[in-house]
Order: C-alpha cells, then sequence, then structure tokens
C-alpha cells in the first residue's frame, strides 16, 4: 500500500482536542492512534476513526486523561456514531520487527480496514506509516485532534479488553490491572513462573529473565 504522504507535523497545541484540523482538510479524514508500547505482553493495537461532524460524541479527550469509566462510555459512542476499524501486530510481529515497525504496521492495518476509504489521514505522532492515503503527522494528536482522541480511545478499550481475557487464561500476572504494563507485582510474578507466550521476548526484562533461565537450564 502506498499514498502521496505528506510528513507535515502540526504543532498547534490547544487546551483540549477540537475538531479544527480535520475542518481545514479537505474531503474524508480519519484520525489514527495506537496503544501498547510500552508493556511487556500482549500486542501493539490501533484505531482508524472517522468521525461524523454532526455526530461527535461530548467529552473526547486524550485517553490517559479519562478515567476507564468513561473511556468505555466513550467507547459504546464512537462505535455507533462512526466509522471505525482496527489493527493489531502480534507479540510475534513486535519481537520479529522492533515495537515501532510493528505500531506503525497496526496503524496501516486499521487504515485499510476501513469501510471507506479516507482522502487523509492524521496519524498520533511524529512517524507515518505507509497508509493509502496521505497524511500528516500530529504531535500530541490525542489532545489536539477529535478524531485522534477518538482513535486513542477505542484502541485503548479494545487492548484493556484482550488483556483482560489474557488474565483469565494467567492471573498470575495481573494484567486486568496493568494491561501488561512492568508493575511490581507483574515483575514479581516473572520471577516466580517465568515469562508466558504472550510475553515480549525482544523487551530487555524478559529478554534477561530467558536468558538467565537458560544458563539455570544449561
Amino acid at each position: 500500500m502506498s499514498g502521496n504522504h505528506q510528513s507535515e507535523l502540526f504543532d498547534r497545541r490547544p487546551a483540549r482536542p477540537d475538531f479544527s484540523l480535520e475542518q481545514n482538510i479537505e474531503g474524508i479524514v480519519c484520525g489514527v492512534d495506537e496503544v501498547g508500547r510500552g508493556p511487556l505482553a500482549g500486542p501493539v493495537v490501533a484505531a482508524a476513526v472517522i468521525l461524523d461532524p454532526d455526530n461527535i460524541p461530548d467529552g473526547l479527550n486524550d485517553s490517559k486523561k479519562l478515567s476507564a469509566k468513561k473511556r468505555e462510555q466513550l467507547y459504546e459512542k464512537i462505535l455507533v456514531s462512526a466509522c471505525f476499524s482496527f489493527g493489531e501486530a502480534s507479540v510475534e510481529e513486535i519481537d520479529e520487527l522492533n515495537i515501532l515497525r510493528a505500531s506503525l504496521l497496526a496503524m496501516q492495518r486499521a487504515v485499510a480496514g476501513l469501510p471507506r476509504k479516507p482522502d487523509h489521514a492524521l496519524v498520533d505522532g511524529n512517524q507515518i506509516p505507509d497508509l493509502i492515503c496521505p497524511a500528516s503527522c500530529v504531535i500530541k494528536g490525542d489532545g489536539r485532534s477529535f478524531s485522534i482522541a477518538a482513535a486513542s480511545i477505542i484502541a485503548k478499550v479494545k487492548r484493556d479488553f484482550f488483556m483482560k481475557n489474557l488474565a483469565e487464561i494467567h492471573p498470575e500476572y495481573g494484567w486486568e490491572r496493568n494491561a501488561g504494563y512492568g508493575t511490581r507485582q507483574h515483575m514479581e510474578a516473572l520471577k516466580l513462573v517465568g515469562a508466558s507466550p504472550f510475553h515480549r521476548k525482544s523487551f530487555a526484562p524478559i529478554r534477561d529473565l530467558m536468558t538467565q533461565e537458560s544458563g539455570i537450564t544449561n
């Protein structure tokens, strides 16, 4: 997939996100964001969202600034009012490609999966994946664009739900609370029972643990 990409960096930072970036671009605009770069386990999940300008849910903001309850409420509203798509990169792909390239791949998949082809994508961050349409980077975009904020919210809820399901298989790591991040409980469980198939073997804490276990075995 390829598009006539732009690498323009928007750097205007309102106190809260709004719809001004979208309104300044001709055609159908989608917002793109990903979650899950930092955890030690689980996939990275991206979302692409095309909002209906006449039906934008109230309260859209950077997902990190919202409570879990508020994110879940907005998740439901976004899914019934907007055009959306999810994309993932698996643990295996993260280990093979590295987390940055896997994150870009997840975003590429999210945009490619949209039911409507966008004319332009607003991508959170400072790098643009290979997309089916022109795109622009938006630094801290989830706090500046309604479309990116919506993508950040549904990607976060989707990934958290996935990790809660994994926690039923591996309750020892506390994934229903830490979403795979390296909390104290998670790290102590790793020392006690080792890594699971859902851990990212290329990440230093997991790689070091498996190297130590290999040394003990040998």
